[in-house]
């Protein structure tokens, strides 16, 4: 059984600029212990790791600590600047560096900041290795002797390198002339990268969310806000609009008609061009990947599984099951024969091959698949539900699921940062969802009224 980590979550480390960890003091003992880890895995010679990051502007203050812990570690450190997060697992890769480290917190506002890692083969680090990181990080930091401090330089045109192969993974065979795109990069760490890509494919392009000032990433724009690129779209006329989160590893998009597209459907898009693809295998979505989805690659005959939410455990399945493409509905969309991680550009591209080759619309790839309707209602918890009191409410639901038959689903799970019960109920009728949304509840608030306090 693994250990509790005190600071790792599912996607690295993460939390408010100011307060612990997510300070200069932690991260230089971060990097410190980082690198003591990464030093004694490298083998012979120096370790050597990138550093990438958002455009945050809390990113200055905390790449330089991480970079002087890491150097006071006796490791050698690369900075990228800003780089999607995919970007810096690429050239980590390539570049057959030890490790890469991204400073961004993603989809949340500027105020936020954390650290994500990724091995030498631009994975995600493991759970014993963040572990081992964390156990460094109790023993305090030091310096090595000065000869062997570890040296800082920059690398030469990351931005154009991972650009270079963004554009490897669209077809040779295909191009984007003639087509009219808007990009939405969140004032995030897309804003050079993405405009460069698309461009250079052949699409005529209208870039918004590309004007970083250290304190707009993410506000009213990108994946989470698609409302701001559907609204250029309208005004222009264009056929598609590509929204990317704060960090480029997600993405949502539009179409000329402003309907808003999620990761669940634009997963079913690629992985119903590729079923001649026998690398393809099955699919990998999450818990909540909407039940449409799921029926839909029935009727493809294609395999499809569930993993708990989040791309990280996307990734675990598609490795266990020898498996692809896999990808959750708010857009992380992960094409192992691609990249080693989800990448909101190549998962775009992937998208416009798709519509390229097929002369199809987004609307027209997805004629056969109509979201169910989906309810989560979050039930507040005076405290912490017992492993028996859990199985009885999960029951109850089991129940209710297989009275409604294979075109609804229900899922009860306790959350794991908040005193809630979250209770999801998706399916053909809106007005059958909702109803039962408000039994179950109802039926739980009973249960749990009964139980001993």
């Amino acid at each position: 059984m693994t250990k509790l980590r005190k600071y790792f979550g599912t996607d690295g480390i993460r939390g408010l600029v100011g307060e612990d960890p997510i300070t200069p003091n932690f991260m230089l003992r971060l990097g410190y212990a980082a690198g003591k880890v990464f030093s004694a895995t490298h083998g012979s010679g120096r370790a050597k790791v990138l550093i990438g990051k958002d455009t945050r502007l809390s990113g200055y203050m905390l790449e330089s600590a991480l970079q002087s812990g890491l150097a006071a570690a006796g490791v050698d450190v690369l900075l990228a600047g800003p780089l999607p997060t995919p970007g810096v697992a690429y050239l980590t890769r390539v570049l057959r560096l030890s490790a890469g480290i991204v400073m961004s917190a993603s989809h949340n506002p500027y105020q936020d900041n954390g650290v994500k890692f990724f091995s030498a083969k631009g994975n995600k680090l493991s759970d014993a290795v963040e572990l081992e990181i964390e156990q460094h990080l109790a023993s305090g930091s030091d310096a090595v002797s000065s000869e062997d401090t570890g040296k800082a330089k920059r690398v030469v045109d990351a931005v154009g390198r991972y650009a270079e192969f963004c554009k490897s993974t669209f077809p040779q065979t295909l191009d984007l002339s003639g087509m009219r795109l808007v990009l939405d990069c969140a004032h995030g760490a897309t804003y050079q990268v993405a405009p460069t890509v698309f461009r250079e494919l052949g699409a005529t392009i209208s870039v918004i969310g590309d004007k970083p000032d250290g304190i707009n990433i993410n506000l009213n724009c990108g994946a989470l806000h698609p409302e701001a690129v559907r609204e250029r779209v309208l005004h222009e006329k264009a056929d598609i609009g590509i929204s990317f989160d704060g960090d480029g590893d997600r993405l949502t998009m539009v179409d000329a008609k402003g309907v808003i597209y999620d990761g669940d459907q634009l997963l079913y898009v690629i992985a119903a061009s590729n079923l001649k693809s026998a690398s393809q295998g099955g699919v990998v979505g999450t818990l909540m990947t909407n039940l449409a989805i799921e029926n839909g690659f029935k009727d493809l005959n294609v395999p499809f599984v569930r993993s708990a939410v989040g791309d990280r455990y996307v990734h675990e399945k598609l490795i266990k099951n020898n498996w692809m493409l896999g990808g959750e509905g708010s857009g992380h969309i992960i094409c192992l024969d691609k990249h080693t991680t989800g990448d909101g550009i190549i998962a775009a591209l992937q998208v416009l091959a798709v519509l390229k080759q097929s002369q199809q619309t987004l609307e027209q790839s997805l004629s056969a698949v109509r979201l169910y309707p989906q309810l989560l209602h979050n039930l507040q918890l005076a405290r912490k539900l017992s492993d028996s009191a859990l199985v009885r409410i999960q029951e109850m639901g089991n129940v209710i699921s297989e009275q409604l038959g294979p075109k609804y689903r229900v899922l009860i799970r306790e959350s794991g940062t908040e005193p809630l019960l979250r209770i999801m109920v998706e399916g053909e009728s809106t007005a059958v969802v909702e109803k039962t949304v408000k039994g179950l509840a109802d039926s739980i608030r009973m249960l749990l009224s009964e139980l001993p306090q």
